[in-house]
């Protein structure tokens, strides 16, 4: 048998993070099992599944290397055929007509559930099982004559041969009315497997409100694909080793739905910051100059006349500091120009103190001397000075720090200092020192 997992999502606007989970662990599923994924469109709603959102659909899948097999399904080309299906279920006596609520509208046509109750085993949260007076009969063709969402989700998931169905587990009502129409219709069920919500920090459903719920602002705020997809196939998944910064390939040979927890999974931005800058080390420095640079533009901060060799200094320089492409800009302008601005807190915690500037002119004095301004000669003079006035390299380093770039924050000092290079870290300590800080 061959293994078939679809992603069906309705293209009215942006694709939300949830929905493309469960396309990833589609995708992970049957590439693991060297089976197919299938892409439907679920595009009834003809008001709001415009073009452009179906273009949205597709572009999300493509960026994060989601590769689908053959064409996609539109929904809407198969109405003929629900509508079939609704007829020969009503010829079977599985399916009656009502005016329902007494509208006068016309005739809706409801699915006559069995009468009995229904168990199946989900392949990520085990035996589930609802009562039949709990199964209430339910619309499955419109008095307009339009077939309802079950309807055509369970003709469709036969029509496309799908084994396999992974969605979230705000479906597993759903998946009841589902067995029933698989059973009337004379169909097998596929294997259920419905996963863990995404939360917020408040354990509630994560969204908008929480920050950037969408593929597309992920894409905008700098996300790399595969770190979005690493993180996101983390969220209810784990390899079952210490393993997290993983690539796509690793992900596909070690992906079972076993290693799926049925609990909730909290979307931390602190992790995927982090994930994104371990994928950005993967880049490689000629990649993570490009991006850079683009962001820079972005952000109005880029100058042609800027040294191609000074940028990459400066960016190895900042190392894993760099977690987005938008951060060197953000976080490092002092290197771009002499008109960076002071951080008061730290002005006032560094500088202000008694005795800071006067130890400042002394650390002047000695990194004047210094020849060749190398980060270890640097180290090595102001280690000298802490060690001749009894001071702490922490009593040191920061006036320094705060001297040169204007905060307190940053990547090593020594390295900073070596890329600034010896005429401009002088001229800023001097600068420093005429300012009226004190």
């Amino acid at each position: 048998m061959t293994i078939r997992t679809r992603f069906a999502p309705s293209p009215t606007g942006n694709v939300h993070i949830g929905n493309i989970r469960a396309a990833i662990y589609n995708w992970l599923f049957s590439r693991h099992a060297g089976g197919e994924f299938l892409l439907r469109i679920e595009d009834t709603d003809q008001e709001r599944s415009t073009p452009a959102a179906v273009r949205t659909v597709l572009e999300s899948l493509e960026w994060l290397g989601l590769d689908c097999d053959g064409e996609p399904l539109y929904q809407s080309t198969q109405r003929a055929h629900h509508l079939e299906v609704a007829d020969r279920l009503l010829a079977q006596g599985a399916a009656y007509k009502e005016d329902k609520g007494g509208t006068g509208k016309g005739e809706c046509v409801i699915f006559k559930m069995p009468g009995t109750d229904i168990s199946f085993r989900d392949a990520v949260k085990g035996g589930l099982t609802k009562k039949a007076e709990d199964l209430k009969d339910f619309v499955i063709v419109r008095s307009d004559g339009s077939p309802v969402f079950h309807l055509g989700n369970v003709v469709d998931d036969i029509t496309m041969g799908i084994t396999h169905v992974i969605r979230g587990d705000d479906h597993v009502e759903n998946t009841f009315k589902h067995l029933a129409l698989y059973a009337a219709i004379g169909a097998p069920p596929p294997v259920f497997a419905h996963l863990p919500m995404i939360v917020n920090a408040q354990g509630k459903p994560y969204s908008k409100r929480d920050g950037a719920a969408y593929v597309g602002e992920f894409r905008e705020k700098g996300f790399l694909p595969e770190a979005l997809f690493n993180s996101l196939a983390l969220l209810g998944w784990s390899p079952g080793d210490d393993r997290e910064v993983m690539t796509r390939e690793e992900m596909v040979a070690a992906f079972t739905l076993e290693r799926v927890r049925s609990s909730p999974s909290q979307l931390d931005m602190t992790k995927l910051l982090w994930m994104n800058g371990q994928h950005l080390k993967r880049r490689g420095l000629d990649e993570i100059a490009a991006g850079c640079r683009a962001a820079m533009q972005r952000q109005g901060l880029w100058r042609e006349d800027i040294d191609p060799a000074y940028f990459r200094a400066v960016i190895a320089c900042m190392g894993e500091r760099i977690r987005l492409f938008s951060d060197l800009g953000e976080q490092a302008a002092f290197f771009f120009t002499e008109e960076y601005p002071y951080d008061e807190k730290s002005v006032k915690k560094r500088l202000r103190k008694e005795g800071a500037l006067d130890l400042l002119r002394e650390e002047l004095a000695t990194l004047e001397a210094v020849e060749p301004f190398t980060a270890a000669a640097t180290d090595a003079a102001l280690h000298a000075l802490a060690a001749r006035t009894g001071r702490s390299m922490g009593d040191l380093v920061h006036p320094v720090r705060v001297a040169v770039s204007g905060t307190g924050v940053g990547p090593g000092l020594f390295d900073m200092l070596e890329v600034l290079g010896k005429e401009r870290v002088l001229a800023r300590i001097r600068r420093t020192l005429a300012m009226p800080v004190g």
